[in-house]
C-alpha cells in the first residue's frame, strides 16, 4: 500500500516518485506472481547442466489450478444483487447487464487471488452511461492517505502504448488528467471533472495482508518443480545407462557393433569377462515420499481442497463439506472483503447524476442487498431427504433453502403458491362441472 500526507498535491515530481515505487513492487513481487500462474516457474530460468547430463524442466501448474479452483467455488455461481425498491433493483440489473458485471466481478475475484489486490475504475462513456472496468495491479494503484481511516487520495494507471511511450492519467476526488513520460512526466491535458463524490475507483482485497492465494506456497512449489524434474532426469540417467566392460579391451569396431547391432560377442574365456550397466544410486523412494510431501504441503498451506482427488468422488455430502471447509473459510473472508469493495462501487456510482436522472438517490445503495453462493458439489437426493423430514419442523422458506437447485426461495414460495391456487380453483371447477353434468342427466 503506498499512502501519502492528507492533503498532498499531485504533482508531476510526486507522480514519479508514486510510479517508482509501484514499478519496484510490479518487479519484485507481482510479476513473479503472474509468472507463476501462466506457468513461467524458476525451474525455467536455472543455469543449464552440462551437455552430457540430463537436463529436464517440468513445471506442475499448482498456482493456476489453486487460483482457479478457488474462484470457481467462490464465484463460479454469480453474485447476485437487489434491492426492495422496484427503480434501483431495475438500474442494478441494467448496471450488471451493461457492463457484463458477472464476468467483471469474475476477473476481479481471480486477479486477487492472484496478486492479493485488483481495481475496478468508473467513468462515464460515450452513451451516457455509468461503465465499470476491472484493471490489474500490474498496471494501476490507489494512493491513501496516511489517517487512520486511509482515505483513497489517487488512483493512477499507466500502460506503454503502440510508440513505446508511457502515458496514463490519475483521478482525484474531483478530475481525471492524463499524462505522458517524456524528458520526466508531464501533463497532456488539464483535467476534467468526473462527476463522482470521491475518486473514481475500488481497491478490492484478498485479504488484509494483501497476499495471493498461493504466495505462500510459492517455494514449495518450485521445490517440486525441481523435484519432478529430477525425477525425470534419472529416468533419463537409466535409459541411457553406461555399459560396463571389464575383463577384455573393445576397440572402436567393436563399441559400434555392440551399439548398432546390441549384441555381445567374445571369443576365449568369458569367465574373466565383466558385462553389466553402470548405474547410480536409487533413490527412487526418496524422491517420491518428497514429491507426495510437497504436494499435501501446497495444498494444506493454500487451503485450496485437491478436488481431482479420486476420494472426492466417493464422499458424501457431509464428508465433503468437511473435506472443503477450510477453503469455505477462506471463502467467507474474501466475500466480506469482496462486499466491502461492491458497497464501495454502488456507493460511488449512484453518486453520479447520471445514475440520479434514472430516480436513484446517493444513499440508494445502503438497502443494496448481495448474496453469494459457494458453489458445493451437489448431492440432490440426500437435499430432497432432508427437505422432506424438515417438513412440519421448519417453515416452507427454510426447508426449501435446503435445495441447490432453487436460486431464489422466495420466488420459489411464490410459484407453489400460485400453482395450489390454480389447483384449488381447478378441484372447484371440476367439482362445478361434474354437478352440473348429473343435473342435466337426471332431467
Amino acid at each position: 500500500m503506498i499512502r501519502v500526507p492528507a492533503g498532498t498535491k499531485m504533482t508531476p515530481e510526486l507522480l514519479g516518485e508514486l510510479i517508482t515505487k509501484h514499478k519496484t513492487e510490479v518487479t519484485n513481487r507481482y510479476q513473479k506472481l503472474k509468472d507463476a500462474y501462466e506457468n513461467h516457474y524458476e525451474i525455467y530460468g536455472l543455469r543449464p547442466k552440462p551437455n552430457w547430463k540430463p537436463d529436464n524442466r517440468i513445471s506442475a501448474n499448482f498456482a493456476k489450478y489453486i487460483v482457479d479452483t478457488m474462484n470457481g467455488f467462490f464465484i463460479g455461481i454469480p453474485v447476485k444483487v437487489s434491492h426492495e425498491k422496484e427503480e434501483v433493483d431495475n438500474y442494478l440489473e441494467f448496471l450488471d447487464s451493461y457492463n457484463d458485471q458477472d464476468d467483471n466481478n469474475a476477473e476481479l475475484s481471480k486477479m486477487c487471488s492472484i496478486y492479493g489486490s485488483a481495481y475496478e475504475m468508473y467513468y462515464t462513456d460515450a452513451k451516457s452511461n455509468v461503465a465499470i472496468a476491472y484493471v490489474s495491479p500490474i498496471e494501476a494503484f490507489m494512493v491513501y492517505d496516511d489517517s487512520v481511516l486511509e482515505n483513497p487520495m489517487f488512483f493512477i494507471r499507466y500502460y506503454t502504448d503502440s510508440k513505446n511511450v508511457e502515458q496514463g492519467s490519475y483521478s482525484d476526488e474531483k478530475i481525471v488528467r492524463h499524462f505522458c513520460l517524456s524528458d520526466g512526466y508531464q501533463w497532456t491535458d488539464k483535467g476534467r471533472k468526473h462527476y463522482f463524490e470521491g475518486v473514481p475507483a475500488v481497491e478490492y482485497i484478498e485479504n488484509d495482508e494483501r497476499m495471493g492465494i498461493f504466495e505462500s506456497a510459492l517455494p514449495m512449489i518450485n521445490a517440486y518443480n525441481k523435484a519432478i524434474s529430477e525425477k525425470a532426469n534419472d529416468v533419463d540417467y537409466f535409459a541411457d545407462a553406461y555399459l560396463k566392460v571389464l575383463g577384455t579391451y573393445l576397440d572402436d569396431d567393436d563399441i559400434k557393433h555392440i551399439r548398432d547391432d546390441r549384441i555381445i560377442n567374445f571369443d576365449g574365456d568369458t569367465d574373466k569377462v565383466i558385462v553389466e550397466f553402470l548405474q547410480k544410486p536409487n533413490g527412487d523412494t526418496t524422491q517420491e515420499n518428497l514429491i507426495n510431501r510437497l504436494e499435501k504441503l501446497i495444498f494444506n498451506i493454500s487451503m485450496v481442497a485437491n478436488i481431482s482427488d479420486e476420494n472426492f468422488g466417493t464422499s458424501s455430502g457431509i464428508a465433503l463439506k468437511y473435506k472443503l471447509q477450510s477453503m469455505n473459510n477462506l471463502a467467507m473472508t474474501k466475500e466480506r472483503k469482496f462486499r466491502s469493495g461492491m458497497n464501495k462501487r454502488y456507493s460511488l456510482i449512484f453518486s453520479n447524476p447520471v445514475s440520479q436522472t434514472q430516480g436513484i438517490k446517493a444513499d440508494d445503495w445502503i438497502g443494496i442487498k448481495m448474496r453469494f453462493t459457494r458453489n458445493f458439489p451437489a448431492n440432490i437426493t440426500e437435499e430432497v431427504e432432508n427437505a422432506k423430514n424438515l417438513s412440519g419442523i421448519v417453515s416452507q422458506e427454510t426447508q426449501l433453502s435446503v435445495l441447490s437447485i432453487v436460486d431464489n426461495v422466495s420466488e420459489e414460495v411464490e410459484k407453489l403458491d400460485k400453482e395450489q391456487a390454480k389447483l384449488q380453483q381447478d378441484a372447484v371447477t371440476n367439482m362445478m362441472f361434474a354437478k352440473g353434468v348429473n343435473a342435466h342427466e337426471e332431467q
